[in-house]
Protein backbone atom coordinates (compact mmCIF):
# COMPACT_ATOMS: atom_id res chain seq x y z
CA UNK A 1 0.00 0.00 0.00
CA UNK A 2 1.41 3.37 -1.04
CA UNK A 3 1.72 6.06 1.59
CA UNK A 4 -0.46 9.13 1.21
CA UNK A 5 1.29 12.34 0.22
CA UNK A 6 0.48 15.91 1.20
CA UNK A 7 1.03 19.12 -0.75
CA UNK A 8 3.43 21.49 0.96
CA UNK A 9 0.62 23.90 1.88
CA UNK A 10 -1.52 21.10 3.34
CA UNK A 11 1.44 19.70 5.29
CA UNK A 12 2.20 23.15 6.70
CA UNK A 13 -1.41 23.65 7.82
CA UNK A 14 -1.51 20.24 9.48
CA UNK A 15 1.46 20.95 11.72
CA UNK A 16 0.81 24.65 12.21
CA UNK A 17 3.68 26.26 10.33
CA UNK A 18 3.99 28.29 7.13
CA UNK A 19 4.71 26.89 3.68
CA UNK A 20 8.02 28.75 3.81
CA UNK A 21 8.96 26.98 7.04
CA UNK A 22 8.35 23.60 5.39
CA UNK A 23 10.53 24.67 2.44
CA UNK A 24 13.30 25.88 4.77
CA UNK A 25 13.16 22.60 6.68
CA UNK A 26 13.41 20.73 3.38
CA UNK A 27 16.44 22.81 2.35
CA UNK A 28 18.03 22.00 5.72
CA UNK A 29 17.29 18.28 5.31
CA UNK A 30 14.72 18.08 8.11
CA UNK A 31 11.99 16.86 5.73
CA UNK A 32 11.99 15.61 2.14
CA UNK A 33 9.80 17.19 -0.54
CA UNK A 34 9.27 15.10 -3.66
CA UNK A 35 7.92 16.27 -7.00
CA UNK A 36 5.26 13.95 -8.37
CA UNK A 37 4.68 13.02 -12.01
CA UNK A 38 2.09 15.80 -12.12
CA UNK A 39 4.72 18.36 -11.02
CA UNK A 40 3.13 18.86 -7.60
CA UNK A 41 5.56 19.07 -4.68
CA UNK A 42 4.50 16.84 -1.81
CA UNK A 43 5.64 15.24 1.43
CA UNK A 44 5.18 11.56 2.25
CA UNK A 45 2.47 11.03 4.89
CA UNK A 46 4.59 8.79 7.10
CA UNK A 47 7.43 11.33 7.06
CA UNK A 48 4.97 14.15 7.79
CA UNK A 49 3.53 12.23 10.75
CA UNK A 50 7.03 11.82 12.16
CA UNK A 51 7.75 15.53 11.65
CA UNK A 52 4.45 16.45 13.32
CA UNK A 53 5.37 14.38 16.40
CA UNK A 54 8.82 15.99 16.48
CA UNK A 55 7.39 19.50 16.19
CA UNK A 56 4.81 18.80 18.91
CA UNK A 57 7.44 17.54 21.36
CA UNK A 58 9.91 20.38 20.75
CA UNK A 59 7.54 23.21 21.72
CA UNK A 60 8.81 24.67 24.96
CA UNK A 61 6.84 26.86 27.36
CA UNK A 62 8.64 29.99 26.12
CA UNK A 63 7.53 29.17 22.56
CA UNK A 64 3.95 28.98 23.83
CA UNK A 65 3.80 32.50 25.23
CA UNK A 66 5.53 31.68 28.52
CA UNK A 67 2.80 29.33 29.67
CA UNK A 68 3.63 27.03 32.56
CA UNK A 69 3.45 23.26 32.10
CA UNK A 70 -0.08 21.85 32.29
CA UNK A 71 -1.76 18.47 32.21
CA UNK A 72 -3.72 19.35 29.06
CA UNK A 73 -1.70 18.30 26.04
CA UNK A 74 -3.85 19.94 23.37
CA UNK A 75 -3.10 23.66 23.55
CA UNK A 76 -4.02 25.86 20.62
CA UNK A 77 -3.03 29.51 20.19
CA UNK A 78 -5.93 31.57 18.97
CA UNK A 79 -7.66 34.91 18.89
CA UNK A 80 -10.98 35.76 20.50
CA UNK A 81 -13.46 36.45 17.68
CA UNK A 82 -16.58 36.96 19.81
CA UNK A 83 -17.50 37.10 23.47
CA UNK A 84 -20.96 37.24 25.00
CA UNK A 85 -21.16 37.96 28.72
CA UNK A 86 -24.22 37.66 30.93
CA UNK A 87 -24.40 37.99 34.69
CA UNK A 88 -22.96 34.52 35.42
CA UNK A 89 -21.36 33.04 32.29
CA UNK A 90 -19.45 34.12 29.19
CA UNK A 91 -19.35 32.44 25.80
CA UNK A 92 -15.92 32.87 24.23
CA UNK A 93 -15.42 32.12 20.52
CA UNK A 94 -11.82 31.48 19.50
CA UNK A 95 -10.32 31.02 16.05
CA UNK A 96 -7.20 28.83 16.30
CA UNK A 97 -5.88 28.36 12.79
CA UNK A 98 -8.64 26.63 10.85
CA UNK A 99 -10.48 25.68 14.04
CA UNK A 100 -13.37 27.58 15.62
CA UNK A 101 -13.61 26.77 19.31
CA UNK A 102 -16.33 27.85 21.71
CA UNK A 103 -15.93 27.80 25.48
CA UNK A 104 -18.36 28.63 28.25
CA UNK A 105 -16.52 30.06 31.23
CA UNK A 106 -17.65 32.05 34.22
CA UNK A 107 -18.19 35.77 33.72
CA UNK A 108 -15.76 36.34 36.57
CA UNK A 109 -13.02 34.36 34.76
CA UNK A 110 -13.61 36.24 31.50
CA UNK A 111 -13.35 39.53 33.36
CA UNK A 112 -10.21 38.44 35.26
CA UNK A 113 -8.59 37.42 31.97
CA UNK A 114 -9.62 40.79 30.52
CA UNK A 115 -10.94 39.01 27.44
CA UNK A 116 -12.21 41.05 24.51
CA UNK A 117 -12.50 40.48 20.77
CA UNK A 118 -8.93 40.46 19.50
CA UNK A 119 -7.39 39.03 22.70
CA UNK A 120 -4.64 36.45 22.22
CA UNK A 121 -5.52 33.26 24.08
CA UNK A 122 -4.48 29.65 24.38
CA UNK A 123 -7.30 27.12 24.29
CA UNK A 124 -6.46 24.01 26.26
CA UNK A 125 -8.57 20.96 25.49
CA UNK A 126 -8.80 18.03 27.86
CA UNK A 127 -11.56 15.42 27.66
CA UNK A 128 -14.78 17.35 27.09
CA UNK A 129 -13.57 20.66 28.54
CA UNK A 130 -12.14 23.63 26.71
CA UNK A 131 -10.21 26.03 28.91
CA UNK A 132 -9.09 29.53 27.94
CA UNK A 133 -5.73 30.95 29.01
CA UNK A 134 -4.24 34.39 28.54
CA UNK A 135 -0.50 34.06 27.82
CA UNK A 136 1.62 35.91 30.33
CA UNK A 137 3.58 37.63 27.57
CA UNK A 138 0.40 39.16 26.14
CA UNK A 139 -1.11 40.41 29.38
CA UNK A 140 1.78 40.61 31.82
CA UNK A 141 0.44 37.90 34.10
CA UNK A 142 -0.16 34.17 34.32
CA UNK A 143 -3.90 33.52 34.06
CA UNK A 144 -6.23 30.69 33.21
CA UNK A 145 -9.86 29.72 33.46
CA UNK A 146 -11.44 26.40 32.75
CA UNK A 147 -14.94 25.57 31.60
Amino acid sequence: MASRTYRVSDAAALIGVSDDTIRRWAAAGRVRIDTGADGVKAIDGVELASLAREVATTHRADELGGLPPASARNRLHGIVTAIVRDTVMAQVDVQAGPFRLVSLISREAADELDLDVGSLVVASVKATNLGIEAPASAFGRDSSAHA
